[in-house]
């Protein structure tokens, strides 16, 4: 039997301050001043009560790339960011095709204690693009998947598309696409634009992903079927999105935090912490994809959580791996993005960042609203302070954060999940038992 914990005065969404009694992993109580003998006060003053934040779109890199991060140190890292699911991407190695190695992630996810980490399925063997993987196979298995992707490469082949497309719907799955026509970015190291012919760099056009977008929400308009975009980061993408909703196609979206915030102005220095597929876009880019989260044309925020060794980032720009962590400083970045510009309220965040995530990878038991009987697991946050990113603030296996010494609001004071502090004071603290 766990603790019992009392958390008092918190703001629920960014609303009203409320008491939560936590007690054997469920919430138990909600009101003003509630009393529990025995428990574990505390003191939640100013600090605002959002459900555990869900990350559809996570890199662990376990099994293979442990030297980058393990499922251990990425959910650490979760924590220490909010987030109490993750879902983790499949380029592992061996990659997760298989019933075997998703529950591999899934025991592991267990193990470690600090988020519950639910394995996506590659969408084709050995994410080749080639013939289908095992899906049924792993929908079924103890680790339930539901979300299938290649990220990392595109399901390029239009009718393997179409067959996974049509496979995942007879137990409502999704397929996640990684929108990228490799043709039209053969060695491209950032946004084709102005900016790349000044800096001699070999560009990745925003039509590579918006030609994806369209053939596939026209694929699943055509069978039946759900679509997921990842990391949309173009203005025509959002119109693309836009135009398949008001046609009722089933086609959701995400954009990460990066793609709110950062231009690819910051190209120029040839710091490879800001390079990343899809690229750092124009700012028109950045204002579209705000609007389109704010006006619910893209559904969430996904992370694209990228650790590497530092080896792959401490080289000249060409040589680079592409990708950022993202899961300690997401919720900041939304913050600044986002709630200080006043697109988005509150409980628009809980909607982006939890419910609406948890919904579309189909997790009854993630992203549920703070409410008497559901499971505890919750952040607390402050938004008062404003104060550089840094090292310090990493959890995790790998440091290419692009944040690193730019002043973010907020910080994550506390994470519960399932009735278990796994963060305190900003810090994450040993798994209690």
């Amino acid at each position: 039997m766990s603790e019992s914990i009392l958390i008092r005065g918190a703001r629920i969404d960014g609303g009203i301050a409320a008491d939560i009694l936590i007690r054997d992993g469920v919430i138990a109580e909600l009101g003003t001043g509630l009393s529990e003998n025995g428990a574990r006060t505390v003191d939640a003053d100013g600090l605002i009560a959002l459900p555990g934040l869900v990350d559809l779109h996570t890199h662990l890199r376990e099994p293979g790339y442990e030297a980058s991060e393990t499922i251990l140190s990425g959910s650490r890292a979760a924590a220490a960011g909010g987030y109490t699911t993750v879902f983790a991407m499949p380029n592992t190695s061996p990659v997760a095709d298989t019933a075997g190695v998703v529950e591999q992630e899934l025991a592991l996810g267990e193990a470690a204690g600090y988020a519950h980490v639910q394995p996506i399925g590659a969408v084709t063997v050995g994410q080749k693009g080639e013939r289908l993987a095992e899906l049924g196979a792993m929908a079924s298995s103890r680790a339930r998947v539901r979300v299938f992707s290649d990220d990392g490469f595109c399901v390029f082949d239009p009718l393997i598309m179409r067959r996974a497309l049509e496979y995942v719907k007879s137990f409502d799955g999704v397929v996640a696409q990684h929108a990228q026509d490799p043709r039209l970015t053969e060695g491209a190291q950032m946004n084709e634009g102005t900016v790349s012919a000044e800096l001699g760099l070999t560009g990745w056009p925003a039509v590579a992903e918006e030609s994806i977008i369209a053939r596939d929400v026209l694929l699943a308009e055509h069978v039946g079927s759900r679509l997921h975009v990842c990391h949309l980061s173009t203005a025509g993408s959002v119109d693309l999105i836009r135009w398949a909703k008001k046609r009722g196609i089933n086609v959701t979206a995400e954009v990460t935090p990066h793609h709110l915030l950062l231009t690819e102005d910051l190209v120029r220095g040839y710091d490879p912490l800001f390079k990343v597929n899809p690229p750092l876009r124009r700012d028109e880019d950045v204002r579209a994809v705000r609007e389109g989260l704010a006006d619910g044309t893209i559904d969430i925020v996904a992370t694209d959580h990228a650790p590497h060794p530092a080896e792959a980032k401490s080289c000249e720009w060409q040589a680079a791996a592409n990708g950022m962590v993202g899961l300690e400083s997401a919720l900041r970045v939304v913050h600044a993005a986002m709630v200080e510009t006043g697109l988005l309220e509150w409980s628009d965040v809980v909607r982006v960042m939890s419910t609406a995530p948890a919904r579309i990878g189909r997790l009854a038991d993630a992203g549920t609203p703070i409410a008497v009987g559901a499971p505890a697991s919750l952040t607390l946050y402050d938004p008062a302070p404003v104060r550089a990113f840094s090292t310090a603030d990493l959890r995790g296996g790998s440091v290419n954060s692009p944040y690193l010494g730019r002043d973010l609001p907020g910080e994550v004071r506390a994470t519960f999940f399932r009735g278990r502090q796994t963060v305190a004071e900003g810090a994450v603290v040993e798994v209690l038992s």
